[in-house]
């Protein structure tokens, strides 16, 4: 009896709803072998939340193979977390305030791993890292689940033909801790950030010098990142001071959004242990930092052949893929919701600068929204879009682009003409604050029938809960303001 079969006739989850594909069967064979060979004595189950946040349980090995095909139970009140980690629906009411008895009480939802994401950590030789996905007992997927979310928006491709292909870069900063501020007056929610010094002065970009000095570290980051299967492709010293960005080679479907999860945690954890602080907000409360950036790269690709549906034989895009770059710059606004999900990645939209500030686009120009590489019979043809933040969800980022862009591929929508003076072209702003991109979500109904409107009110909340709590504080902008003026 193979494989196959054995799961076929068992009793888990996964087998009793079908919610393994071929190739994860295959891959939880490779798991058990590999947890074997290797006499691994941990694997830890992560599910990204709704900020893209990896949470989940450890469990001890042989626990963690004999739940890979039925999962492992964490609480529900996970989804009801801002970015204090606060819970901000009332989940003791009726309905948890989802209006949904599986979502009260702090109920059990289950992790069921996908097992082709499975990876042993270079830095921790002997624990596995499996990325799963949130269901029900009765084997509905969770709606709130950001991962569920990305899987359809790719399946509204594939049942067109396409996969949605993307490449990453990545900007950060790393800094030394000086003081990890674990003191237990430090401790609140969220805590005390820890107190950091610079790795570089910056401002030398690209500068062989500046890399050289932040080499140390970015080659602890990039032995582990190649260890753990991520394809990385660069590293390059950024602009600012200890800042530095990460690109990837474009992989396809999946992946790409559960690369930059991985990606994140991998840094941060990777980092921690060799005493430096690496930190993806956009925008560091530090003396003459430069924000963070984000920058997607995407093309949409034929299932059968893999032809570039963006790629013309005579133009710059396609008819398709101009049609698709219309939709991204009708749902700019309402989008930067998902591709700035934070008060502080706003700061990062100024004019005259590497940043984006209005929904345009232009060819090979870095100061639009959106910049079209590629040309006539170019293979690599794609649109990289620059608006996000290194702290968005990916599967929110990513599943906000597809949609937009098949809106704009459904009613044939006109991108207009490329932006050459692209801080002087007449066009819609982007969202200056947190607060009108939820307006700007708000006034655009298209993402509550893309997305539905259950999962829009439930984001949204979320949101507003973070931005509640930073109008409740009292900034030293405004006292250093008022305080003495009246």
């Amino acid at each position: 009896m193979n494989v196959h079969q054995r799961y076929a006739m068992g009793n888990s989850l996964a087998a009793k709803h079908g919610l393994w594909s071929e190739e994860q069967i295959d891959a939880a064979a490779r798991v058990r072998r590999i947890a074997e060979e290797q006499g691994l004595e941990t694997i830890r189950f992560s599910f990204p939340d709704q900020h893209g946040i990896l949470r989940g349980k450890t469990l001890v090995a042989s626990e963690a193979l004999s739940s890979l095909d039925n999962g492992a139970t964490i609480t529900t009140t996970m989804l009801a977390k801002d970015t204090s980690h606060k819970t901000v629906f009332p989940v003791f009411q009726a309905g948890g305030g989802f209006g949904m008895s599986e979502m009260q009480g702090g109920a059990d939802v289950v992790m069921l791993p996908d097992p082709t994401t499975f990876r042993v950590l270079p830095w921790a030789p002997t624990t596995g890292w499996v990325l799963c996905d949130l269901y029900f007992a009765d084997g509905r997927p969770v709606q709130f689940a950001t991962r569920n979310i990305y899987r359809s928006a790719l399946q509204k491709l594939a049942d067109r033909g396409y996969d949605y292909k993307a490449g990453l870069e990545v900007e950060f900063h790393v800094f030394k801790v000086e003081d990890r501020k674990m003191r237990p007056e430090h401790a609140g929610q969220p805590g005390e950030p820890p107190e950091v010094s610079l790795l570089s002065h910056g401002y030398q970009y690209l500068t062989e010098q500046r890399y050289d000095q932040m080499e140390p570290v970015l080659e602890l980051i990039r032995r582990d990142v190649v260890a753990l299967g991520l394809p990385l492709r660069s590293i390059e010293v950024e602009f600012g001071p200890s800042q530095c960005e990460f690109t990837f080679q474009p992989t396809v479907g999946l992946l790409p959004a559960d690369l930059m999860v991985l990606f994140r945690a991998a840094v941060k954890q990777i980092c921690r242990r060799h005493g430096y602080h690496a930190t993806f907000m956009c925008r560091p409360r530090i003396p003459n930092v430069v924000s963070s950036g984000w920058h997607l790269h995407q093309s949409v690709v034929a299932r059968d052949g893999g032809r570039n549906a963006f790629m013309s034989d005579t133009d710059v895009l396609s008819d398709f893929g101009k049609h698709y770059l219309a939709g991204l710059m009708t749902h700019a606004r309402a989008a930067t919701v998902f591709t700035t999900p934070t008060i502080n990645g706003y700061k990062r939209y100024r004019s005259y600068s590497l940043a984006p500030d209005r929904a345009i686009w232009g060819r090979d120009n870095r100061g639009v929204m959106l910049r079209v590489l590629g040309g006539p019979g170019d293979k690599a043809t794609r649109i990289e879009n620059r608006v996000g933040e290194p702290a968005a969800n990916p599967y929110l980022y990513m599943a906000s682009q597809i949609l937009s862009g098949l809106d704009g591929v459904d009613r044939a929508l006109d991108p207009g003409p490329s932006a050459d003076t692209p801080y002087e072209t007449k066009a819609d702003l982007l969202p200056k604050s947190l607060r009108e991109a939820i307006f700007a979500l708000r006034d655009d109904p298209f993402f509550r029938t893309a997305l539905g409107g259950e999962f829009v009110d439930y984001y949204t909340f979320i949101k507003n809960a973070e931005i509640e709590r930073f109008q409740a504080e009292v900034t030293e902008w405004e006292q250093r303001e008022y305080f003495e003026m009246f």
